[in-house]
């Protein structure tokens, strides 16, 4: 069975009794190197200390290993995960759908929510449907589009350029990055 990297990234330190190697380098609580000493003595050292004893590089020769609070560790770990997760921003891709014959009152509201979708970070796929004899006039719905990335171009770009499937033209639009 083979793991993948997260797996393996996903593996818990070894401590105290878990650690299999017979000779480790130990660190102490303040730091201080205590230098290579059999698995018995470093475990009588941090039971000493009142700490656990945690391997922190299993890969060196001899094992590197550290005197600390295991409990605290994981916390400061879970915590600093929490607060990655939170800076992350998650784009998503709004929609928008016109027709063709769209009223320039109904046209502005559109472009109001475009805009308002695009300043919060987010993807915009702006969908143009044409029913009936709509379809012949596919030049109109071009035409609109191109009116719309024309009024939105100082902060939006297009992602996808206008491509017709079927009964409908859609494009995607995304903020810029190089807002001045």
């Amino acid at each position: 069975m083979t793991l993948n990297y997260r797996a393996k990234k996903d593996i818990s330190l070894r401590t105290n009794e878990q650690i299999t190697a017979s000779e480790v380098r130990v660190i102490s609580s303040n730091g201080k190197q205590l230098g290579i000493i059999s698995i018995r003595e470093a475990l009588y050292h941090a039971e000493d200390e009142g700490f656990d004893l945690v391997e922190v590089s299993p890969d060196a020769n001899p094992p590197v290993c550290k005197i600390i609070d295991y409990g605290k560790l994981k916390y400061k770990e879970q915590k600093s995960k929490k607060e990655a997760k939170k800076k992350q921003k998650t784009i998503e891709v709004k929609e928008i759908k016109m027709r063709p014959g769209i009223d320039k009152h109904d046209y502005k509201v559109k472009i109001k929510a475009l805009s308002k979708f695009i300043s919060g970070g987010n993807k915009v796929k702006v969908s143009l449907r044409f029913r009936g004899r709509e379809m012949e006039h596919q030049n109109l719905g071009m035409e609109l589009l191109k009116k719309l990335t024309e009024e939105v171009s100082e902060y939006a770009k297009i992602e996808t350029p206008p491509k017709a499937e079927g009964r409908q033209i859609m494009m995607v639009l995304a903020p810029q990055l190089n807002k001045q």
